[in-house]
C-alpha cells in the first residue's frame, strides 16, 4: 500500500457536511486524557492492536492528535495525525454500522486541518487502503516508490518460528 501526499493549503470546506451530521447527533472532539484509556481500547477493539498503539501515541500530545465521532455518547470513528511518524495522517476508522454516512470525511478533515493550523503545508496519508476516498475528498496523490512506506519490517505479532 503506497503513501499519499496531500496539499494542506487547499482543503475543502466541510461545514455543511458537519452541520448536517450534528443534526442527526453526530458530534466531532478532541478527546480529553480521561478518555485515553477508552478510546484506545475501542480501536483495539474493533481495528486491532497496531491501530491502538499509534492512538496511544495521539495522546501524548497536548491537545491529543485525535478526533472523534460520537454519537448517543458512544465512539463510532476515530481519526489521528503525527502518530506513527510527524506529518503523517492516520489511523483512522468509522464503526461498520455508522459508514457512509461522511463520518470518515469530517474525521480526516478535522485532523488535516489541525496539521495546517500546526504550520504543516503538506500532509502523507501512509499506507493508504481507500486511495480513491482520499483523492476525491481531499485531492491527495499517490506518492511514487512509497511502497512498503513506513511499515516496512514491521514486527508480526506471531514470530515465524511459532508458526512452525
Amino acid at each position: 500500500m503506497q503513501d499519499m501526499l496531500v496539499r494542506l493549503y487547499e482543503l475543502p470546506d466541510f461545514t455543511d457536511l458537519k452541520r448536517k451530521l450534528e443534526s442527526k447527533a453526530y458530534f466531532f472532539r478532541r478527546p480529553l486524557a480521561a478518555e485515553k484509556g477508552l478510546v484506545v481500547e475501542w480501536v483495539n477493539k474493533h481495528f486491532g492492536s497496531g491501530w491502538a498503539s499509534e492512538v496511544d501515541v495521539a495522546f501524548n500530545h497536548l491537545p491529543a492528535a485525535c478526533f472523534l465521532a460520537l454519537s448517543e455518547g458512544q465512539i463510532r470513528g476515530f481519526a489521528c495525525h503525527d502518530a506513527a511518524y510527524c506529518n503523517f495522517f492516520g489511523p483512522t476508522g468509522v464503526e461498520t454500522g455508522h459508514r457512509g454516512l461522511g463520518l470518515g470525511k469530517i474525521l480526516l478533515l478535522e485532523c488535516l486541518l489541525a496539521m495546517r493550523e500546526r504550520g504543516y503545508a503538506y500532509a502523507i496519508i501512509g499506507g493508504v487502503g481507500p486511495a480513491r476516498f482520499y483523492e476525491k475528498v481531499v485531492g491527495a496523490s499517490l506518492i511514487p516508490g512509497s511502497n512498503p512506506g513506513i511499515y516496512r519490517g514491521l514486527l508480526s505479532e506471531v514470530p515465524p518460528e511459532a508458526t512452525h
